[in-house]
């Protein structure tokens, strides 16, 4: 172990006042989470019906400053929706970054779309504006009803934008070139609740946004999602499909097309409300964090990564930025064998073999960052 290495262990441990294993991201319950939770026991709706599952509703379109909010079962659910709300059918195309979770990709391959993996920025880690520009003048072609690909001869029909780790991706850049191709954006904000770009919540700059609450997120109920959109008919159509696309009826069963049963049910949307409450609480503390880490690595030598101009991140995991592949991986592996939970950034989604024969860009700064970036434990503290 070398003595950086040694002295970030250390660090950590002070940090959150610990010499036992320390986890990467764990959830704080200090609010109503009990209270909560009772209240819908004592009521007895504990499934999809509930006050709890509007309330939240109200809450997530509040925090984002948007018309409408869909409460769901998981991110990865809101997203498949959301792209069928935006338009993805079987066979088309949709534009996003290789460095990203798997859920990113699952969701368009869920709608039987083909994922295109462009690259991103070095510094928001996120979807480049400047890599979808040079794909489409070079790959796409407008036709009357959209974009399409002229080496698949596929219509492109979204694009979806990963606010990576909670930093916002450029999204002015990102919006003037898809809109100029007619190309909607459907922004994966699973990972920014509380980040702002340019004083506006991620999420709500796309045809629609979509949020995960899962376990290891700044906001948790267990599992859970939220689609939101500033299309008030587009979010009842998704509330409508996410609720197995029931028509409304007094005693009747009628469903008129396909939908999903993805519903959120109470008992979680009760916890996410005591968590919401919280918000504000954990950004300020986590962002406290954030400024320790900051001058301790910077002190080391080691680049920790911070938000970009015009951004207010919610340092949801935090990371570091290593020299090489070799220099990542003694660091993860002293720190993980001292009990000091670390881990790699993602591997690149052509890499995986569902995904391999997909189309994609030089990714020179994906590459870069994936051999290089490291999240570091990034609990708020009690």
């Amino acid at each position: 172990m070398n003595i950086k290495t040694d002295h970030t262990i250390d660090f950590i441990r002070s940090v959150f006042n610990s010499k036992d294993f320390i986890p990467l991201h764990v959830p704080i319950f200090n609010g109503n989470e009990k209270k909560y939770l009772l209240d819908t026991i004592d009521s007895t709706f504990v499934s999809s019906v509930g006050a709890y599952v509007d309330k939240f509703e109200s809450l997530m379109a509040s925090i984002t400053q948007t018309n409408k909010a869909v409460a769901v079962v998981n991110g990865t659910a809101a997203l498949q929706v959301a792209l069928r709300l935006a338009g993805v059918k079987p066979n088309t195309e949709v534009i996003t970054q290789a460095l990203t979770f798997v859920a990113t990709a699952n969701a368009i391959a869920y709608n039987n779309a083909h994922p295109i993996f462009l690259d991103v920025d070095l510094d928001t880690m996120g979807l480049s504006a400047i890599a979808v520009e040079n794909f489409l003048e070079e790959f796409g072609e407008m036709r009357e009803d959209g974009c399409y690909n002229k080496k698949t001869q596929r219509k492109i029909t979204a694009c979806v934008p990963m606010h990576t780790f909670g930093f916002p991706v450029h999204l002015n850049e990102l919006i003037s070139i898809c809109s100029k191709w007619e190309i909607p954006i459907v922004e994966d904000a699973a990972e920014s609740l509380g980040s702002t770009y340019k004083e506006k919540h991620t999420g709500s700059f796309g045809k629609l946004g979509v949020f995960s609450f899962n376990g290891n997120k700044i906001v948790t109920c267990g599992g859970g999602g939220a689609i939101v959109t500033n299309d008030t008919a587009l979010g009842e159509k998704g509330k409508y499909l996410t609720t197995t696309a029931k028509i409304p009826h007094p005693y009747e069963y009628v469903h008129d097309e396909l939908g999903h049963n993805y519903r959120m049910p109470n008992l979680n949307a009760a916890l996410a409300c005591a968590q919401l409450e919280q918000l504000n609480t954990f950004l300020n503390n986590k962002r406290q964090l954030a400024k320790e880490y900051f001058t301790f690595f910077e002190k080391q030598g080691i680049l920790f990564r911070t938000e970009t101009p015009d951004t207010k991140a919610n340092y949801w995991l935090m990371c570091v930025q290593l020299e090489n592949k070799e220099e990542r991986d003694q660091f993860l592996k002293s720190t993980n064998d001292n009990k000091v939970m670390t881990r790699p950034i993602w591997q690149l989604m052509f890499r995986l073999p569902m995904y391999a024969h997909c189309q994609k860009d030089e990714q020179k700064n994906a590459l870069f960052l994936e051999d290089r970036i490291v999240n570091v434990p990034s609990s708020v503290r009690k």
